[in-house]
Formats: C-alpha cells, structure tokens, sequence
C-alpha cells in the first residue's frame, strides 16, 4: 500500500495550525445547520486554477463544481449517470444559489487539444466524447485561419464559457429560476499567468476585467 501523500499531511498540519482555530466556529455552525451558498462555480479541474482560493471564500460560501474544460451538457434526462448535471440540480433545486458563475481560464490543457486534435483525445476514450462540447463555441469562434494560435486559444476559451451558459438554460428547473429572477448566470475567465480576472458583459458582447483598481494597485500596474 502507497503511503499517504507527505504533502497532505503537511498541508493538514498547516491547516490545523493556522486555518482550523480562525475557522472552527464556522465549520461547528456549518456541522449543525447545514451549508447554504448563494453561489455555485463551475470551473475547470486544472489544478491552477482554484475557485476558493481565486476568490478567497470561506467554507460554505462556494459550491464548486469542476470537471475538464469547466463544461456542462445540455439537458439530457436519459437515465445516465450523469455527474455535473446531478450536480447541478442539487446546487439548484435543493441548496437555491442565487448565482452560477462558468469559470473558464487561459492556458487550458482540455481546449487546446480539442483546437489542435492532439493527444490525448481520441475517438474512444472518456476524454475525447467530453470536449467535444466544445465543438459549438468552435464554431461561432470559426476556423483558426491567420490568426495568432493563443489569441485563438483565448477567444475559444471565452467562447466556451459563454456558450456553457446556453447549455444552462437548457435544464427547464434552472430557466425557471433565471426567468423569476431568483437565478444570475455569469461567465468569467481566470488569467492564469497575470491572476486578471475578466467576467462577460452580454450588452457589450465581451469580457471585461473587473477590480482594475486594485490589481494595479497591487502590481504597480497602469489601470485598465
């Protein structure tokens, strides 16, 4: 038998040192009565990009749900077993959030191989069935052509989250929510190299960076 990882037990002892004692009232109140987030995160399961930590959330404050390409099939009600979708009926139907944000990122491994057919998709594996979800925002973002591989890999990646939103409005329980107004739907992008984070403006049709202010102030750099 493997031994347990050493940097989880280090990363436990950490945690029972410096988070547990700030946190222990929360997590007995949580214990007790049960979580209640306003907010469900779709995101991808790139291990850089970390929705509690981009968004420093307290426990019970996020329900995140993540997978390869922070994706979500249409409504499918087959009999499958179906993990996202189980998963967001859950966060809608039982827990309420009031808000579900795609968080989509630079950099992703998943889209990448979808826009450059490489490995390790493959017509027969788990893999290669699951982004081809993407195929839809591949075409409203259209063929490659001249333009720059990563500006296509951006536009693409943005274009995802966009279109995953769609895929949202397709389970009827959740366009109920959205049409009552007791449900947002948003899509953001996560800049892994610069930490940048960009939410999508429906009026303007694009993304646009949020919390300018303090980014520059924290890195000395010009305001957007």
């Amino acid at each position: 038998m493997m031994d347990f990882p050493k940097r989880l037990i280090d990363g436990y002892n950490a945690f029972l040192r410096e988070r547990l004692p700030v946190e222990q009232t929360r997590f007995r109140e949580l214990a007790e009565v049960g979580q209640r987030p306003e907010i469900m995160v779709i995101g991808c399961c790139d291990s850089r990009v970390s929705p509690e930590v981009i968004f420093d959330a307290r426990p019970g404050e996020l329900f995140v749900v993540r997978n390869v390409g922070n994706l979500v099939p249409p409504y499918t009600p087959d009999g499958a077993q179906r993990a996202v979708s189980s998963a967001l009926e859950f966060g809608v139907q039982a827990l309420k959030v009031k808000h579900i944000v795609v968080l989509g990122h630079a950099q992703c491994g998943g889209i990448r191989a979808f826009a450059e057919e490489a490995a390790p998709l493959s017509p027969g594996d788990f893999i290669g069935h699951w982004m081809a979800l993407i195929a839809p925002a591949a075409k409203e973002v259209g063929p490659r052509g001249a333009r720059p591989l990563v500006e296509y890999l951006t536009r693409l990646e943005q274009a995802s989250a966009v279109k995953t939103l769609d895929n949202l409005m397709t389970f009827p329980w959740l366009r109920d929510r959205v049409e009552r107004g007791e449900l947002a739907l948003h899509a953001a992008y996560f800049g892994v190299a610069t930490g940048e984070l960009s939410v999508f403006d429906r009026a303007a049709g694009a993304f646009g960076r949020v919390a300018s202010a303090a980014y520059a102030e924290a890195f000395g750099a010009p305001r957007f």
